[in-house]
């Protein structure tokens, strides 16, 4: 695989990271987490925020590797294939949880809803092929 096309699609998945990122800072108010949260123990609800904090600090510096650590990332050295391997599983991981254990039977309903789910499950799973091959290249393999 040609290294230049590697580096522009790990350089518009950091983007799209930080879409993600900046996007999720809306998830709060539209599944309305402030009234479904009040009907927890306050230490699960506490849990449950800093949880959702580390997912968007995880994934708004995945995304800053990417912008500013493009080169790095493809440069075969032991951290590049580390870092490419984990963001290939973090969002791999993600797309099996997804499909194998959200229960979205209560989920909001209707057209945005619902072509957002499927745009994140896209999203998602680009990420995971991308920074596969980014491991793949690492390695020497492709």
């Amino acid at each position: 695989m040609n290294s230049d096309y590697l580096k522009t699609l790990l350089f518009l998945s950091g983007v799209a990271h930080l879409l993600l990122g900046t996007a999720s800072l809306i998830i709060p108010k539209l599944l309305q987490w402030n009234k479904e949260l009040n009907r927890l123990p306050l230490l699960l609800k506490q849990l449950f925020w800093t949880y959702a904090a580390y997912i968007l600090v995880i994934n708004c510096c995945f995304g800053l590797v990417s912008v500013f650590g493009t080169a790095e990332l493809l440069d075969h050295s032991f951290l590049a294939k580390c870092m490419t391997f984990f963001i290939a599983i973090y969002w791999f991981a993600r797309v099996l949880i997804q499909f194998f254990y959200f229960d979205t039977s209560q989920a909001p309903q209707g057209f945005w809803y619902k072509s957002g789910e499927m745009a994140l499950v896209v999203l998602f799973i680009s990420f995971t092929g991308i920074y596969f091959l980014a491991f793949l290249y690492n390695h020497t393999w492709i």
